[in-house]
């Protein structure tokens, strides 16, 4: 692929709360037409570095741009190519389904028949017709977690960032998204944020492992599977000791 190919470019990236560098140095691109598997154990930067890119925390030192538009620079372009399902989605509660997905059309600039095609889009792509009239408050947390998803995919972005996008569902709501990721993923890229192997090896084009703020790992699902035989995979963590 060419560099006009690349959607999500990232150099240095960098996080620091105080004393603790949560995210140190990475780099990494995401080309069009691949679904990267973004992995790593709790704690380990994921999140972090998934709202930097989207503009939600701050960089320390680094870069990251999305569609050619720096994050810093043109935080507001970069977002409009943006379709983000952060860890725990918020969600207006007392808002039904199809108000909540309404409500966020609006934000992203939908009007009219075009909104009312893409909140239909959504809805039946995430096969939220059960709970379209229902609020929010009273969804199980798989249908929460779809409508997340929902939300993500209104304005058709080019570029997906999903944080752990199967947390809450059931087996077949978890095949029916994947197949949804797999489906998109032709004329998108798509970051899936997960500590789930069986996750990456579903979906996922390319995996990168990431371990204590750094990248350990980054190459095809089949590579990480040969480097883990046991079905399985072991990450040392050191002790750290801040100073007084």
């Amino acid at each position: 692929m060419s560099a006009e190919d690349t959607m999500i470019s990232i150099k240095g990236l960098t996080k620091d709360f105080g004393p603790l560098r949560a995210v140190d140095n990475i780099s990494f691109d995401v080309k069009k037409g691949e679904v990267l598997g973004f992995l790593g154990p709790n704690g380990a930067g994921k999140s972090t570095t998934m709202k930097m890119v989207t503009g939600y925390l701050p960089i320390t030192s680094g870069h990251a741009s999305v569609c050619g538009y720096d994050v810093d620079v043109h935080p507001l372009e970069a977002k409009t190519k943006i379709g983000y399902l952060p860890e725990g989605a918020p969600l207006y509660g007392d808002m039904t389904t199809t108000g909540f997905l309404n409500f966020i059309a609006e934000i992203r600039g939908l009007a009219g028949a075009e909104k009312q095609k893409q909140v239909a889009f959504a809805i039946e792509k995430l096969e939220l017709q059960p709970v379209m009239n229902r609020p929010i408050d009273t969804l199980s947390k798989g249908f929460k977690r779809r409508v997340g998803f929902a939300q993500a995919i209104l304005h058709d972005p080019e570029v997906l960032v999903l944080d752990e996008p199967t947390d809450g569902l059931d087996p077949n709501q978890k095949h029916q998204v994947r197949e949804l990721i797999s489906e998109m993923a032709k004329d998108k890229a798509i970051v899936i944020s997960t500590h789930i192997l069986e996750e990456v090896e579903a979906v996922c084009t390319r995996a990168v492992i990431i371990a204590e703020g750094k990248i350990v790992f980054d190459g095809t699902p089949a590579e990480l599977r040969e480097q883990s035989p046991n079905d399985h995979i072991d990450v040392v963590f050191r002790k750290l000791t801040l100073a007084s």
